[in-house]
C-alpha cells in the first residue's frame, strides 16, 4: 500500500467509526417549548423531560446501522458511558459501500473501537497492522482530529464527542416542527414516538449546531425518536442528505445503567495517528 493509501484508510477508520456513532450532530441548547401549537408544546416539554432522564441514566447498551450513500454501511454494538467524558467500546461490522471493499482486503471488515476521555482507538486487521509495523491499535486524539483541514477533522470530532442518545433528543429538540406521532411497541417496550426535522437554514441563533451540521454536509435532517414510559430514549432514526450521500442511522437503546469499561490498549501495541501521519510524508487535508 502506498503512503498515500495508509493515510486515506486511516482517515476512513476515523470517519466510519464517527458515523457509526449513535448521534449524527448535537445542539448545546434547545429552544424553549414556548411558542407554536399547544401539540407542539407538550411534544417539546416531554422531550425536555426525556433528554435529562437519558443523560442522568450516564451509560447505556446499544445496537445500531449506519448506510452513508455507495461509500459504506456497518453495524455496531456494545456499551458506552458518558460520566465523565465519552467512553465505551463498539464492535463495528461493515457490511457494505466501497469502505467494506476497501477493509475485506485488510482483514479489517471487522473491528473493535475503544472511547476514552481525550481519544478513541480503533484495532486494524492482520494486513493493516503489518503497515503499522505489527501495531494493532490507532490512537485518535480528538484535539488533533479537530485541527485536520478540509472540516473533515472538526466534523469526527463533533461526532465523536456527542454520541450519547440525549444528543439525539437535544437536536430534535432544535427542530422548529416537531410532534408526537403516536404510541408504538419498541423491542417489546412501550413507547411514544417524537418526530421533526432540522434545517441549517432555520438555526440562526444556534451556531453551534448550524457549524456542526454544515461541517457534516447536511442541509436537512429528519429525526425520529422512541421513548419509553420511564422517559429514556428506546429507539433513534436520523436521515440526511450528505455531500457523501444519503445517510441513515437506526439506533436501539437498552439496559441504561449498565457497567461499562474501556482500557486503554497496550502503548507497545498502539500507533498515533498523528505520528502516522507524519511518517506518511504528510498531513490529509
Amino acid at each position: 500500500m502506498t503512503r498515500s493509501g495508509v493515510r486515506r484508510v486511516a482517515l476512513a477508520f476515523a470517519v466510519a467509526t464517527a458515523l457509526t456513532g449513535v448521534a449524527a450532530c448535537t445542539s448545546s441548547a434547545a429552544p424553549d417549548a414556548e411558542g407554536g401549537t399547544a401539540h407542539q408544546a407538550r411534544a417539546m416539554t416531554a422531550l425536555r423531560s426525556a433528554e435529562r432522564s437519558t443523560h442522568r441514566a450516564r451509560s447505556v447498551r446499544v445496537r445500531s446501522t449506519t448506510a452513508l450513500g455507495s461509500l459504506m454501511s456497518t453495524r455496531a454494538e456494545g456499551t458506552l458511558g458518558w460520566t465523565d467524558g465519552l467512553t465505551g467500546t463498539l464492535s463495528i461490522t461493515y457490511t457494505g459501500g466501497s469502505t467494506a471493499d476497501l477493509m475485506r482486503r485488510l482483514d479489517s471488515t471487522s473491528l473493535e473501537t475503544r472511547y476514552l476521555r481525550d481519544a478513541y482507538y480503533a484495532k486494524v486487521g492482520p494486513a493493516f497492522a503489518r503497515q503499522l509495523g505489527g501495531k494493532h491499535w490507532i490512537k485518535y486524539r480528538y484535539d488533533y482530529l479537530a485541527t485536520l483541514g478540509g472540516g473533515s477533522g472538526a466534523m469526527v470530532t463533533d461526532l465523536m464527542r456527542n454520541t450519547t442518545p440525549d444528543q439525539s433528543v437535544r437536536l430534535l429538540l432544535a427542530s422548529a416542527d416537531v410532534h408526537r406521532t403516536g404510541e408504538e411497541q419498541v423491542s417489546g417496550v412501550h413507547t411514544t414516538h417524537y418526530s421533526g426535522t432540522v434545517s441549517v437554514s432555520d438555526l440562526s441563533g444556534e451556531s453551534e449546531l448550524r457549524n456542526q451540521l454544515t461541517r457534516a454536509g447536511v442541509g436537512t435532517e429528519t429525526v425520529d425518536i422512541w421513548v419509553d414510559d420511564k422517559d429514556l430514549l428506546v429507539k433513534k432514526v436520523e436521515e440526511a442528505a450528505t455531500a457523501n450521500g444519503a445517510m441513515t442511522q437506526t439506533a436501539y437503546y437498552s439496559d441504561y445503567g449498565v457497567r461499562v469499561t474501556a482500557e486503554q490498549p497496550p502503548a507497545g501495541d498502539t500507533e498515533d495517528f498523528r505520528t502516522l501521519l507524519r511518517k506518511q510524508g504528510g498531513t490529509v487535508s
